[in-house]
Protein backbone atom coordinates (compact mmCIF):
# COMPACT_ATOMS: atom_id res chain seq x y z
CA UNK A 1 0.00 0.00 0.00
CA UNK A 2 2.84 2.40 0.82
CA UNK A 3 4.44 1.71 -2.56
CA UNK A 4 1.23 2.49 -4.46
CA UNK A 5 0.72 5.78 -2.64
CA UNK A 6 4.28 6.86 -3.10
CA UNK A 7 4.67 6.05 -6.80
CA UNK A 8 2.21 8.67 -8.26
CA UNK A 9 3.82 11.38 -6.13
CA UNK A 10 7.26 10.40 -7.46
CA UNK A 11 6.05 10.45 -11.07
CA UNK A 12 4.41 13.87 -10.56
CA UNK A 13 7.62 15.21 -9.07
CA UNK A 14 9.68 14.00 -12.04
CA UNK A 15 7.21 15.51 -14.54
CA UNK A 16 7.32 18.82 -12.70
CA UNK A 17 11.08 18.75 -12.83
CA UNK A 18 10.94 18.50 -16.62
CA UNK A 19 13.45 16.80 -18.92
CA UNK A 20 16.24 17.16 -16.40
CA UNK A 21 14.34 15.19 -13.81
CA UNK A 22 13.40 12.49 -16.30
CA UNK A 23 17.00 12.28 -17.45
CA UNK A 24 18.14 11.90 -13.84
CA UNK A 25 15.72 9.00 -13.31
CA UNK A 26 16.94 7.29 -16.47
CA UNK A 27 20.56 7.78 -15.45
CA UNK A 28 19.97 6.23 -12.03
CA UNK A 29 18.23 3.28 -13.64
CA UNK A 30 21.29 2.65 -15.78
CA UNK A 31 23.62 2.65 -12.77
CA UNK A 32 22.50 -0.13 -10.41
CA UNK A 33 24.40 -0.91 -7.25
CA UNK A 34 26.93 -3.53 -8.27
CA UNK A 35 29.75 -5.51 -6.72
CA UNK A 36 32.09 -8.24 -7.86
CA UNK A 37 32.24 -11.63 -6.16
CA UNK A 38 35.55 -13.35 -5.50
CA UNK A 39 34.98 -15.64 -8.47
CA UNK A 40 34.60 -12.64 -10.83
CA UNK A 41 30.82 -12.76 -11.31
CA UNK A 42 28.83 -9.54 -10.99
CA UNK A 43 26.29 -8.95 -8.23
CA UNK A 44 23.54 -6.33 -8.58
CA UNK A 45 20.46 -5.14 -6.72
CA UNK A 46 17.17 -5.84 -8.66
CA UNK A 47 15.76 -2.62 -10.17
CA UNK A 48 12.81 -3.60 -12.35
CA UNK A 49 9.64 -5.66 -11.98
CA UNK A 50 11.18 -8.25 -14.29
CA UNK A 51 14.19 -8.52 -11.97
CA UNK A 52 11.99 -9.07 -8.93
CA UNK A 53 10.00 -11.77 -10.74
CA UNK A 54 13.08 -13.88 -11.33
CA UNK A 55 12.69 -17.38 -9.87
CA UNK A 56 14.91 -19.75 -7.93
CA UNK A 57 13.10 -22.72 -9.49
CA UNK A 58 15.99 -23.70 -11.84
CA UNK A 59 18.35 -23.90 -8.86
CA UNK A 60 15.88 -25.98 -6.87
CA UNK A 61 15.36 -28.39 -9.77
CA UNK A 62 19.12 -28.86 -10.00
CA UNK A 63 19.75 -29.32 -6.28
CA UNK A 64 16.67 -31.05 -4.84
CA UNK A 65 17.30 -34.55 -6.34
CA UNK A 66 20.50 -34.66 -4.28
CA UNK A 67 18.77 -34.05 -0.93
CA UNK A 68 17.43 -37.10 0.91
CA UNK A 69 15.47 -37.88 4.05
CA UNK A 70 17.20 -39.89 6.76
CA UNK A 71 15.13 -42.19 8.97
CA UNK A 72 17.15 -43.72 11.81
CA UNK A 73 16.10 -46.03 14.60
CA UNK A 74 17.60 -48.00 17.43
CA UNK A 75 15.84 -51.28 18.04
CA UNK A 76 16.63 -53.46 21.04
CA UNK A 77 15.48 -56.98 20.19
CA UNK A 78 13.65 -58.69 23.05
CA UNK A 79 13.49 -62.44 23.32
CA UNK A 80 10.33 -62.17 25.46
CA UNK A 81 7.59 -61.08 23.08
CA UNK A 82 4.94 -60.91 25.78
CA UNK A 83 3.40 -57.50 26.40
CA UNK A 84 0.97 -56.38 29.03
CA UNK A 85 -2.74 -56.17 28.27
CA UNK A 86 -2.59 -52.35 28.42
CA UNK A 87 0.41 -52.19 26.03
CA UNK A 88 -1.36 -54.47 23.58
CA UNK A 89 -4.54 -52.37 23.81
CA UNK A 90 -2.61 -49.15 23.15
CA UNK A 91 -0.73 -50.70 20.25
CA UNK A 92 -3.79 -52.12 18.49
CA UNK A 93 -6.10 -49.14 18.88
CA UNK A 94 -3.77 -46.16 18.93
CA UNK A 95 -0.71 -47.36 17.00
CA UNK A 96 2.84 -47.77 18.17
CA UNK A 97 4.03 -44.50 19.76
CA UNK A 98 7.39 -43.15 18.73
CA UNK A 99 10.13 -44.49 20.98
CA UNK A 100 7.87 -47.22 22.41
CA UNK A 101 7.67 -50.96 21.85
CA UNK A 102 7.16 -52.74 18.59
CA UNK A 103 4.60 -55.48 18.00
CA UNK A 104 7.05 -58.13 19.25
CA UNK A 105 7.90 -56.16 22.36
CA UNK A 106 11.10 -54.69 20.83
CA UNK A 107 12.11 -51.32 22.27
CA UNK A 108 12.62 -48.69 19.56
CA UNK A 109 13.93 -45.13 19.42
CA UNK A 110 13.54 -43.11 16.25
CA UNK A 111 15.12 -40.05 14.68
CA UNK A 112 14.29 -38.02 11.58
CA UNK A 113 16.61 -35.78 9.61
CA UNK A 114 17.98 -34.91 6.19
CA UNK A 115 21.08 -35.72 4.17
CA UNK A 116 22.86 -34.90 0.93
CA UNK A 117 24.05 -37.28 -1.78
CA UNK A 118 27.72 -36.52 -2.45
CA UNK A 119 28.62 -39.55 -4.58
CA UNK A 120 26.91 -41.38 -7.44
CA UNK A 121 27.67 -44.65 -5.60
CA UNK A 122 25.30 -43.74 -2.79
CA UNK A 123 27.44 -41.84 -0.28
CA UNK A 124 25.35 -39.50 1.90
CA UNK A 125 26.48 -36.82 4.36
CA UNK A 126 24.29 -35.91 7.35
CA UNK A 127 24.59 -34.72 10.94
CA UNK A 128 25.93 -37.17 13.47
CA UNK A 129 23.21 -36.23 15.95
CA UNK A 130 20.61 -37.48 13.45
CA UNK A 131 21.96 -41.03 13.68
CA UNK A 132 23.53 -40.88 17.16
CA UNK A 133 22.92 -44.15 19.05
CA UNK A 134 20.98 -45.53 16.08
CA UNK A 135 21.63 -48.95 14.51
CA UNK A 136 19.18 -48.98 11.61
CA UNK A 137 19.08 -46.30 8.90
CA UNK A 138 16.90 -45.81 5.83
CA UNK A 139 17.34 -43.25 3.08
CA UNK A 140 14.38 -41.80 1.16
CA UNK A 141 15.20 -40.12 -2.15
CA UNK A 142 13.37 -37.06 -3.45
CA UNK A 143 11.18 -39.37 -5.60
CA UNK A 144 10.17 -41.27 -2.38
CA UNK A 145 12.10 -44.47 -3.12
CA UNK A 146 13.55 -45.87 0.09
CA UNK A 147 16.74 -47.86 0.66
CA UNK A 148 18.59 -49.33 3.60
CA UNK A 149 21.84 -47.58 4.46
CA UNK A 150 24.96 -48.42 6.42
CA UNK A 151 26.78 -46.03 8.76
CA UNK A 152 30.27 -45.60 7.29
CA UNK A 153 31.78 -42.95 9.56
CA UNK A 154 30.76 -40.90 12.59
CA UNK A 155 32.67 -37.73 13.45
CA UNK A 156 31.36 -36.34 16.71
CA UNK A 157 33.81 -33.45 16.69
CA UNK A 158 32.19 -31.88 13.63
CA UNK A 159 28.73 -33.40 14.19
CA UNK A 160 28.94 -35.02 10.76
CA UNK A 161 28.35 -38.61 9.68
CA UNK A 162 28.66 -40.46 6.38
CA UNK A 163 26.15 -43.09 5.25
CA UNK A 164 26.14 -45.40 2.24
CA UNK A 165 23.06 -46.75 0.48
CA UNK A 166 23.51 -50.53 0.59
CA UNK A 167 22.06 -51.20 -2.88
CA UNK A 168 22.27 -47.84 -4.68
CA UNK A 169 20.07 -47.48 -7.76
CA UNK A 170 21.39 -46.12 -11.02
CA UNK A 171 20.99 -42.47 -11.82
CA UNK A 172 21.76 -41.00 -8.39
CA UNK A 173 22.53 -37.28 -8.65
CA UNK A 174 25.28 -36.13 -6.26
CA UNK A 175 25.40 -32.46 -5.34
CA UNK A 176 28.60 -30.69 -6.40
CA UNK A 177 30.69 -29.00 -3.72
CA UNK A 178 30.77 -25.21 -3.76
CA UNK A 179 33.16 -22.78 -2.10
CA UNK A 180 32.09 -21.52 1.31
CA UNK A 181 35.08 -19.16 1.39
CA UNK A 182 33.58 -17.29 -1.58
CA UNK A 183 30.38 -16.52 0.34
CA UNK A 184 29.75 -12.99 1.50
CA UNK A 185 27.24 -11.60 3.95
CA UNK A 186 24.12 -10.79 1.95
CA UNK A 187 24.48 -13.56 -0.64
CA UNK A 188 21.33 -15.55 -1.39
CA UNK A 189 21.28 -19.15 -0.16
CA UNK A 190 18.64 -21.88 0.11
CA UNK A 191 18.09 -24.56 2.75
CA UNK A 192 16.70 -27.87 1.49
CA UNK A 193 15.58 -30.58 3.88
CA UNK A 194 12.69 -32.34 5.57
CA UNK A 195 11.44 -30.07 8.40
CA UNK A 196 9.06 -31.71 10.88
CA UNK A 197 8.84 -34.74 8.56
CA UNK A 198 6.43 -32.96 6.17
CA UNK A 199 8.53 -33.83 3.08
CA UNK A 200 11.21 -32.08 1.10
CA UNK A 201 10.98 -28.34 1.61
CA UNK A 202 12.97 -25.38 0.27
CA UNK A 203 13.47 -22.13 2.16
CA UNK A 204 15.37 -19.12 0.92
CA UNK A 205 17.31 -16.39 2.68
CA UNK A 206 20.68 -14.71 2.82
CA UNK A 207 24.00 -15.33 4.51
CA UNK A 208 23.59 -13.39 7.76
CA UNK A 209 27.14 -13.85 9.05
CA UNK A 210 30.27 -15.90 8.50
CA UNK A 211 32.69 -17.64 10.86
CA UNK A 212 30.19 -17.76 13.71
CA UNK A 213 31.56 -19.35 16.88
CA UNK A 214 30.23 -20.34 20.30
CA UNK A 215 27.24 -22.14 18.78
CA UNK A 216 27.98 -25.20 20.89
CA UNK A 217 27.01 -28.00 18.51
CA UNK A 218 30.51 -29.28 17.68
CA UNK A 219 34.16 -29.02 18.69
CA UNK A 220 34.96 -26.95 15.60
CA UNK A 221 33.07 -23.70 16.11
CA UNK A 222 33.05 -22.09 12.67
CA UNK A 223 29.62 -21.78 11.09
CA UNK A 224 27.73 -20.05 8.29
CA UNK A 225 24.77 -18.17 9.74
CA UNK A 226 21.64 -17.77 7.60
CA UNK A 227 18.10 -16.48 7.97
CA UNK A 228 16.76 -19.17 5.61
CA UNK A 229 14.18 -20.99 7.75
CA UNK A 230 15.69 -24.11 9.35
CA UNK A 231 13.49 -26.27 11.57
CA UNK A 232 13.73 -29.65 13.33
CA UNK A 233 14.19 -32.27 10.61
CA UNK A 234 16.35 -29.93 8.50
CA UNK A 235 19.45 -31.20 10.33
CA UNK A 236 21.85 -32.74 7.82
CA UNK A 237 20.19 -31.01 4.88
CA UNK A 238 21.83 -28.82 2.27
CA UNK A 239 22.62 -25.13 2.28
CA UNK A 240 23.11 -24.31 -1.41
CA UNK A 241 24.21 -21.27 -3.37
CA UNK A 242 22.53 -19.96 -6.51
CA UNK A 243 24.53 -22.37 -8.66
CA UNK A 244 22.93 -25.32 -6.87
CA UNK A 245 26.22 -26.18 -5.20
CA UNK A 246 26.64 -27.36 -1.62
CA UNK A 247 28.12 -24.67 0.62
CA UNK A 248 27.11 -26.07 4.00
CA UNK A 249 25.27 -28.72 6.01
CA UNK A 250 22.45 -27.29 8.14
CA UNK A 251 23.14 -28.30 11.70
CA UNK A 252 21.64 -26.01 14.34
CA UNK A 253 19.12 -23.27 15.04
CA UNK A 254 18.89 -20.60 17.68
CA UNK A 255 15.44 -20.98 19.17
CA UNK A 256 13.67 -20.85 22.51
CA UNK A 257 10.55 -22.56 21.19
CA UNK A 258 11.99 -25.22 18.86
CA UNK A 259 10.86 -23.35 15.74
CA UNK A 260 12.83 -21.16 13.35
CA UNK A 261 13.58 -17.62 14.46
CA UNK A 262 15.64 -16.80 11.40
CA UNK A 263 18.97 -17.73 12.99
CA UNK A 264 20.29 -20.97 11.57
CA UNK A 265 23.79 -22.38 11.33
CA UNK A 266 25.50 -24.58 8.75
CA UNK A 267 28.84 -26.41 8.77
CA UNK A 268 30.99 -24.99 5.93
CA UNK A 269 31.54 -27.30 2.98
CA UNK A 270 35.31 -27.32 3.55
CA UNK A 271 34.86 -29.39 6.71
CA UNK A 272 32.23 -31.52 4.95
CA UNK A 273 34.72 -32.40 2.19
CA UNK A 274 37.35 -33.47 4.72
CA UNK A 275 34.92 -35.90 6.37
CA UNK A 276 33.65 -37.25 3.03
CA UNK A 277 37.20 -37.83 1.77
CA UNK A 278 38.05 -39.79 4.92
CA UNK A 279 35.02 -42.01 4.31
CA UNK A 280 35.97 -42.52 0.66
CA UNK A 281 39.43 -43.61 1.73
CA UNK A 282 37.89 -46.26 3.98
CA UNK A 283 38.95 -44.58 7.22
CA UNK A 284 36.89 -45.22 10.31
CA UNK A 285 37.92 -41.87 11.79
CA UNK A 286 38.88 -38.46 10.45
CA UNK A 287 42.59 -37.87 10.98
CA UNK A 288 43.56 -34.29 11.71
CA UNK A 289 46.94 -32.60 12.07
CA UNK A 290 48.60 -32.18 15.43
CA UNK A 291 50.17 -28.84 16.34
CA UNK A 292 51.46 -29.63 19.82
CA UNK A 293 50.97 -26.11 21.12
CA UNK A 294 48.44 -24.45 23.39
CA UNK A 295 47.00 -21.28 21.91
CA UNK A 296 44.91 -18.48 23.37
CA UNK A 297 42.81 -15.55 22.23
CA UNK A 298 44.24 -12.07 21.75
CA UNK A 299 42.68 -9.52 24.10
CA UNK A 300 42.57 -5.78 23.35
CA UNK A 301 45.38 -5.25 25.89
CA UNK A 302 47.58 -7.88 24.22
CA UNK A 303 46.84 -6.40 20.78
CA UNK A 304 47.80 -2.93 22.02
CA UNK A 305 51.05 -4.21 23.55
CA UNK A 306 51.96 -5.87 20.22
CA UNK A 307 51.21 -2.77 18.19
CA UNK A 308 48.11 -4.20 16.49
CA UNK A 309 45.21 -2.03 15.36
CA UNK A 310 42.70 -4.57 16.67
CA UNK A 311 42.69 -8.02 18.31
CA UNK A 312 43.37 -10.75 15.75
CA UNK A 313 45.24 -14.02 15.45
CA UNK A 314 46.07 -16.55 18.17
CA UNK A 315 48.88 -16.41 20.69
CA UNK A 316 51.18 -19.38 21.32
CA UNK A 317 50.97 -19.94 25.09
CA UNK A 318 53.03 -23.13 25.43
CA UNK A 319 54.70 -25.86 23.36
CA UNK A 320 55.01 -29.62 23.77
CA UNK A 321 58.55 -30.94 23.29
CA UNK A 322 59.21 -32.71 19.97
CA UNK A 323 55.83 -31.63 18.58
CA UNK A 324 55.45 -30.19 15.04
CA UNK A 325 55.18 -26.69 16.52
CA UNK A 326 58.35 -27.19 18.56
CA UNK A 327 60.30 -28.70 15.67
CA UNK A 328 59.21 -25.89 13.31
CA UNK A 329 60.69 -23.30 15.66
CA UNK A 330 57.53 -21.70 16.97
CA UNK A 331 58.10 -19.90 20.25
CA UNK A 332 55.97 -18.95 23.21
CA UNK A 333 54.58 -15.49 22.53
CA UNK A 334 54.45 -15.87 18.74
CA UNK A 335 51.24 -14.55 17.20
CA UNK A 336 49.78 -16.76 14.43
CA UNK A 337 47.96 -14.52 11.95
CA UNK A 338 47.29 -16.82 8.98
CA UNK A 339 47.31 -20.45 7.85
CA UNK A 340 48.36 -20.84 4.22
CA UNK A 341 47.32 -17.26 3.53
CA UNK A 342 43.91 -17.56 5.23
CA UNK A 343 43.54 -15.06 8.04
CA UNK A 344 42.67 -16.49 11.47
CA UNK A 345 41.01 -14.05 13.83
CA UNK A 346 40.54 -16.28 16.88
CA UNK A 347 41.23 -19.82 18.17
CA UNK A 348 38.05 -21.19 16.55
CA UNK A 349 39.03 -19.87 13.12
CA UNK A 350 42.55 -21.24 13.58
CA UNK A 351 41.23 -24.67 14.60
CA UNK A 352 38.99 -24.82 11.54
CA UNK A 353 41.68 -23.73 9.07
CA UNK A 354 44.35 -26.00 10.50
CA UNK A 355 42.03 -29.02 10.70
CA UNK A 356 41.36 -28.79 6.94
CA UNK A 357 45.04 -29.29 6.08
CA UNK A 358 45.11 -33.06 6.51
CA UNK A 359 48.03 -35.09 7.80
CA UNK A 360 50.48 -34.93 4.91
CA UNK A 361 52.82 -32.23 3.68
CA UNK A 362 53.23 -28.82 5.28
CA UNK A 363 51.21 -25.78 6.26
CA UNK A 364 52.71 -22.31 6.29
CA UNK A 365 51.89 -20.08 9.23
CA UNK A 366 52.13 -16.32 8.96
CA UNK A 367 53.32 -15.16 12.37
CA UNK A 368 54.28 -11.99 14.19
CA UNK A 369 57.31 -12.37 16.45
CA UNK A 370 57.97 -9.13 18.27
CA UNK A 371 57.77 -6.58 15.47
CA UNK A 372 58.90 -8.98 12.73
CA UNK A 373 56.49 -10.79 10.41
CA UNK A 374 57.72 -14.25 9.44
CA UNK A 375 56.55 -17.45 7.77
CA UNK A 376 56.96 -20.81 9.51
CA UNK A 377 56.47 -24.23 7.84
CA UNK A 378 54.63 -26.72 10.06
CA UNK A 379 54.81 -30.45 9.35
CA UNK A 380 51.35 -31.98 9.01
CA UNK A 381 51.08 -35.23 10.95
CA UNK A 382 48.55 -36.89 13.26
CA UNK A 383 49.06 -36.80 17.00
CA UNK A 384 51.01 -39.89 18.13
CA UNK A 385 49.47 -42.47 20.41
CA UNK A 386 52.63 -42.78 22.46
CA UNK A 387 51.15 -45.56 24.59
CA UNK A 388 48.13 -47.85 24.19
CA UNK A 389 44.81 -46.47 25.41
CA UNK A 390 43.91 -49.64 27.36
CA UNK A 391 40.27 -48.58 27.72
CA UNK A 392 38.83 -49.26 31.18
CA UNK A 393 35.12 -49.32 31.96
CA UNK A 394 34.85 -49.34 35.72
CA UNK A 395 32.13 -51.70 37.00
CA UNK A 396 33.05 -52.07 40.67
CA UNK A 397 31.56 -49.85 43.36
CA UNK A 398 33.78 -46.77 43.45
CA UNK A 399 33.66 -43.07 42.46
CA UNK A 400 34.59 -44.19 38.93
CA UNK A 401 31.56 -46.45 38.40
CA UNK A 402 30.04 -45.49 35.04
CA UNK A 403 33.17 -43.76 33.71
CA UNK A 404 35.19 -44.80 30.66
CA UNK A 405 38.90 -44.17 31.18
CA UNK A 406 41.96 -44.30 28.90
CA UNK A 407 45.70 -43.74 29.18
CA UNK A 408 46.76 -40.20 28.28
CA UNK A 409 48.69 -39.51 25.08
CA UNK A 410 48.97 -36.67 22.53
CA UNK A 411 46.38 -38.46 20.35
CA UNK A 412 43.85 -38.64 23.18
CA UNK A 413 44.55 -35.02 24.17
CA UNK A 414 44.01 -33.85 20.58
CA UNK A 415 40.73 -35.73 20.31
CA UNK A 416 39.42 -34.23 23.55
CA UNK A 417 40.86 -30.79 22.75
CA UNK A 418 42.50 -30.44 26.17
CA UNK A 419 46.01 -30.45 27.57
CA UNK A 420 47.02 -33.58 29.46
CA UNK A 421 50.04 -34.41 31.65
CA UNK A 422 52.29 -37.10 30.23
CA UNK A 423 51.11 -39.72 32.77
CA UNK A 424 47.68 -40.32 34.19
CA UNK A 425 44.30 -41.76 33.31
CA UNK A 426 41.92 -39.57 31.32
CA UNK A 427 38.14 -39.64 31.68
CA UNK A 428 36.89 -40.26 28.15
CA UNK A 429 33.17 -40.41 28.92
CA UNK A 430 30.76 -40.44 31.87
CA UNK A 431 27.42 -42.26 31.76
CA UNK A 432 24.38 -40.21 32.70
CA UNK A 433 23.01 -40.80 36.20
CA UNK A 434 26.03 -42.94 37.09
CA UNK A 435 28.04 -42.78 40.31
CA UNK A 436 30.86 -41.05 38.41
CA UNK A 437 28.43 -38.40 37.17
CA UNK A 438 26.98 -37.83 40.63
CA UNK A 439 30.40 -37.30 42.24
CA UNK A 440 31.23 -34.75 39.53
CA UNK A 441 33.74 -36.49 37.26
CA UNK A 442 33.92 -34.80 33.85
CA UNK A 443 35.18 -35.72 30.41
CA UNK A 444 38.78 -34.53 30.17
CA UNK A 445 39.62 -35.00 33.86
CA UNK A 446 42.91 -36.79 34.48
CA UNK A 447 43.07 -39.10 37.51
CA UNK A 448 46.48 -38.75 39.14
CA UNK A 449 46.18 -40.79 42.34
CA UNK A 450 43.72 -42.83 44.41
CA UNK A 451 44.12 -42.88 48.19
CA UNK A 452 47.58 -41.40 47.85
CA UNK A 453 48.79 -44.05 45.36
CA UNK A 454 49.72 -42.73 41.85
CA UNK A 455 47.74 -44.29 38.97
CA UNK A 456 49.77 -43.56 35.80
CA UNK A 457 47.84 -46.17 33.77
CA UNK A 458 44.37 -47.69 33.56
CA UNK A 459 45.78 -50.99 34.86
CA UNK A 460 46.93 -49.18 38.00
CA UNK A 461 43.50 -47.61 38.42
CA UNK A 462 41.81 -50.97 37.90
CA UNK A 463 43.90 -52.50 40.71
CA UNK A 464 43.15 -49.53 42.97
CA UNK A 465 39.38 -49.96 42.60
CA UNK A 466 39.05 -53.72 43.04
CA UNK A 467 38.34 -53.52 46.78
CA UNK A 468 35.29 -51.85 48.31
CA UNK A 469 36.25 -49.02 50.66
CA UNK A 470 34.41 -46.70 53.00
CA UNK A 471 36.09 -43.62 51.55
CA UNK A 472 38.12 -42.64 48.51
CA UNK A 473 40.64 -39.83 48.20
CA UNK A 474 41.08 -38.90 44.54
CA UNK A 475 43.51 -36.37 43.02
CA UNK A 476 42.39 -34.97 39.65
CA UNK A 477 44.02 -32.67 37.12
CA UNK A 478 41.25 -30.53 35.65
CA UNK A 479 42.39 -28.00 33.05
CA UNK A 480 45.76 -27.71 34.76
CA UNK A 481 44.34 -27.30 38.27
CA UNK A 482 44.96 -30.08 40.81
CA UNK A 483 41.83 -30.97 42.77
CA UNK A 484 41.76 -33.42 45.67
CA UNK A 485 38.40 -34.75 46.86
CA UNK A 486 37.21 -37.38 49.32
CA UNK A 487 34.19 -39.49 48.37
CA UNK A 488 32.15 -41.98 50.38
CA UNK A 489 32.29 -45.68 49.56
Amino acid sequence: MLTRLFLPALVAALLAAGPAGAQMARTEAREPVKDMARDGTAKAVPLSKADVQLSFAPVVKRASPSVVNVYASHVDKRSDARTSAMEEFMRRFFGEPEGGRGPRGDRAQRSLGSGVLVDADGLVITNNHVIDNMNEVRIALADRREFEAAIVLRDTRTDLAVLRIKEPPKGLVPMPFGDADALEVGDFVMAIGNPFGVGQTVTQGIVSALARTQVGSADYQYFIQTDAAINPGNSGGALVDLRGQLVGINTAIYSQSGGSHGIGFAIPVGMVKAVVEAARDGAGVVRRPWLGARIQSVTPDIADSMGLDHPTGVLVASLQPKSPADEAGLKRGDLILAVDGQEVADPEAFGYRFALKGVQGQARFGILRGTSRQTVAIKLAPAPESRPRDVLKVKTRSPFLGATLVNTSPAVAEEMQVDFPADGVAVQAVDENSVAARVGLQKGDVILSVNGVPVPTTKDLDRATRNSLNSWEVAINRNGEILTSVFGG
